[in-house]
């Protein structure tokens, strides 16, 4: 097959003229948590390394599925980063029957080992570059509120939390539609070496050297759809016109790999097409609600529900001294995204499969259920308050993480100051919501993180030479005394019908020792000031001292925030 997906365009006969009334859409959620900042699994030659991989692949195995050591024996990784690379594929597979995606920990991984062929498409998009921000014009003013503290400072990605705040707007970050038409582009580039890894070889004599089976055409599934975003899919390769009612019981013949290709060039040339038309629309008209998604901006609850984005991501937008609320009622997908949120508190209390927090300041963040990835990227001050299966950490300064997660945290980027401490919440309904997105609450490593590359190599920016194996400066434990449980306000629903009465993880010693031990103080305080014996100017004094106190604390401590609750709510 050519490198030069034009050339295979032009050049492969179609089956039939392409009907584009469903358009193909890529997968955010590969591209957004499916990515690696590992050097060794970044291959820059195309498929030539890859191919040979492939090979090496198959030869150790009977059935396509390879456990993480004869991965690590044909990388040449090391084993920990091996069960990496399989999590991150869980967590992303389009495919929810595949026994990988319900692995609880390293000895399943082992025993069950991923299918080659969505190892190999995980592996070949480690290429991908994340589309940059807009450049942000006035230098002077990011230099003075977000200095220069690390030496890597100047060469890693995009905009800090503050710098949001001055820009006033998401005009310096990447829409949700270039972010598609950037991968959309990305894909038509690599199509036919992404081909050319699923292929199988046949007789030359034939003509056509390559040819596609229906299986290996639904590996493709990990990288794009058709229809909108949260409608039901079948099989990826009923949407085309080769594979298309197909008897289960007889499958399809191989179908030359060309004309594969020059169909799904064709499609995605037509999505790109579809975007630029939907761009200009809405640059030279209203917004409608065919829009991608939908930025819910408003901390009014009865405008969030008519704001739901068709396309299935919830956008959580520009909250700024306020309190915001979501729960199951108000999501139609299941992924939500909270962006440039600022002194604030946000509530996200459903079921969900990937969340991301982007660019926030100042905020605390609880997030109920994630059954498969959230990903926290330039925060600055935040406190995320998370029950997951995964979560990765990135280019963040003084956040404290509270996690109930059944996977070593990753963090990654230019980091500073980060702190994780056990989960400290719950509402009554968290127990069902960790049962409906698989988060297992006997399993806890959020005291193991692990720390990667300091530069992550999918940022479209030049690094400087010789740091890509240097490590992140890594996350240290909260003490213990300085643990404390986050109470969910009512007006969030929380009284509502459900079985959760408590923390539903348990608390390492030290952290629960440092409860009992607040508890007993707070009671002994209590029994104090009631018996003791004052006038009415001195009680007064005493009660002043205590308010400054509690207010200084308050703000010292961050939960001021949550009396934004008391305004905002």
């Amino acid at each position: 097959m050519s490198d030069s997906p034009a050339d295979d365009l032009t050049e492969a006969p179609l089956l039939t003229t392409p009907n584009f009334t469903c358009h193909l859409h890529p997968r955010r959620e590969s591209f957004e948590h499916g990515l690696l900042p590992i050097p060794k699994l970044i291959f820059t030659d195309g498929v030539q390394t890859l191919l040979h991989v492939k090979s090496d692949l198959l030869a150790s195995s009977s059935n396509d599925r390879v456990n993480p050591e004869i991965v690590s024996q044909v990388l040449q990784i090391p084993i920990e980063h091996s069960r990496l690379l399989m999590q991150t594929l869980s967590a992303v597979l389009q495919d929810d029957s595949d026994s990988l995606v319900t692995a609880k920990n390293s000895e399943d991984i082992d025993a069950i080992g991923a299918n080659v062929f969505d190892l190999l498409v995980l592996l070949y998009i480690q290429s991908y570059k994340r589309l940059l921000p807009k450049g942000h014009k006035d230098s002077a003013a990011v230099a003075d509120v977000w200095p220069s503290t690390s030496a890597f400072d100047g060469f890693l990605s995009a905009l800090s939390p503050l710098q949001l705040v001055r820009s006033n707007s998401r005009k310096f970050m990447p829409s949700q539609t270039d972010e598609e038409a950037h991968q959309l582009s990305y894909l038509y580039k690599h199509m036919s070496n992404i081909l050319e890894l699923l292929a199988d070889s046949k007789d030359v004599d034939s003509g056509d050297s390559m040819v596609l089976s229906m299986d290996k055409f639904e590996h493709l599934g990990l990288l794009f759809y058709y229809g909108e975003r949260g409608s039901p899919k079948g099989p990826l390769s009923q949407n085309t016109p080769f594979f298309a009612n197909s008897d289960p019981d007889m499958p399809a013949v191989p179908v030359p790999a060309s004309q594969v290709l020059d169909w799904l060039l064709q499609s995605i040339s037509s999505s790109l097409d579809h975007i630029s038309d939907r761009v200009s629309l809405r640059e030279n008209g209203p917004s409608t609600s065919s829009d991608q998604d939908v930025a819910m901006t408003d901390v009014n609850a009865t405008s969030l529900k008519s704001s739901s984005s068709s396309r299935g991501t919830s956008f959580i937008e520009g909250i700024s001294k306020s309190s915001y609320g979501l729960k199951t009622p108000d999501f139609k997908g299941s992924s939500v995204k909270v962006v440039n949120c600022h002194e604030s508190v946000i509530y996200i209390l459903a079921p969900l499969k990937y969340a991301t927090v982007y660019g926030c300041s100042d905020a605390t963040i609880v997030l109920g259920a994630v059954g498969k990835a959230i990903r926290v990227e330039h925060c600055e001050r935040v406190h995320v308050i998370a029950a997951a299966r995964r979560v990765c950490i990135a280019n963040c300064r003084e956040c404290v993480f509270f996690l109930g997660v059944n996977q070593q945290p990753l963090i990654f980027g230019d980091n500073h100051k980060l702190q994780v401490a056990p989960f400290n919440t719950f509402y009554s309904q968290l127990e069902e919501h960790m049962t409906e997105a698989d988060v297992d609450a006997n399993i806890n490593r959020w005291d193991e993180p692990l720390a990667l590359g300091v530069v992550d190599p999918h940022d479209s920016l030049s690094n400087p030479a010789g740091v890509s194996d240097v490590l992140t400066e890594s996350a240290t434990c909260l003490d213990p005394d300085h643990y404390t449980s986050f109470m969910i306000p009512n007006w969030m629903g929380t009284e509502e019908a459900g079985s959760t009465k408590d923390n539903p993880f348990a608390l390492p010693d030290s952290y629960h020792a440092s409860q009992m031990k607040n508890l007993k103080n707070l009671i002994e305080v209590k029994q104090s000031l009631r018996e003791i014996q004052l006038d009415e100017s001195r009680k007064r004094e005493l009660s002043s001292a205590l308010h400054a106190c509690f207010k200084d604390w308050l703000y010292a401590s961050g939960n001021i925030r949550q009396l934004y609750c008391v305004h905002g709510g």
